[in-house]
């Protein structure tokens, strides 16, 4: 049984990184109703085992568990191929709501959109280590030492794994333009 101390200091420490935890879990899956269900298990994964937690890098822990909870359901869906669903919802942020609202032209806003499916069709198409490294440091801002401890590799293997993986997406993405 946990206490309210416990809930207390789990929403302290964790909730504000449930964006980063979904978002990690939807690039590795390519799926929103999965990210969902994983990031769901991985926090309840994460208040079991709050008493191991000793401090340090809250969001890097949790970030963790969803990785390695990605991984699972990966491993157990690789036989099948999967497909991103059609209800998959793809949501429109706040500042695309209100640029659409106020000044974009359908032009505008169909290029935008345009661009973001080339560059997620090009971290599809990426390996999942690279896409990882990518999504941590580009779109979760992370240190190179805390992508290190979410994918539990060397400092070293992380800048290399970048590196080559923003080479592989150049590439993808410059080959689209063809």
């Amino acid at each position: 049984m946990h206490s309210k101390d416990d809930i207390y200091r789990f929403e302290q420490l964790f909730l504000p990184h449930l964006n980063a935890a979904h978002n990690l879990a939807r690039w590795l899956t390519n799926s929103d109703s999965i990210a969902q269900d994983i990031v769901q298990e991985s926090c309840l994964r994460a208040f079991k085992s709050l008493h191991r937690f000793a401090g340090g890098n809250a969001r890097a822990w949790l970030l963790t568990i969803v990785r390695n909870q990605s991984y699972t359901w990966l491993k157990q869906t690789a036989d099948m191929r999967y497909y991103v669903d059609v209800d998959d919802e793809v949501a429109m942020d706040d500042k695309d709501r209100m640029a659409l609202a106020h000044s974009d032209t359908p032009e505008a806003l169909a290029t935008r959109t345009e661009d973001r499916k080339r560059l997620q069709n090009a971290l599809d198409a990426l390996p999942i280590t690279f896409r990882e490294v990518i999504v941590l440091k580009e779109l979760e801002e992370m240190s190179y030492k805390e992508i290190a401890v979410v994918t539990e590799v060397p400092i070293g293997t992380v800048m290399s794994r970048l590196a080559r993986g923003r080479a592989m997406l150049k590439e993808k993405l410059l080959a689209n333009d063809e």
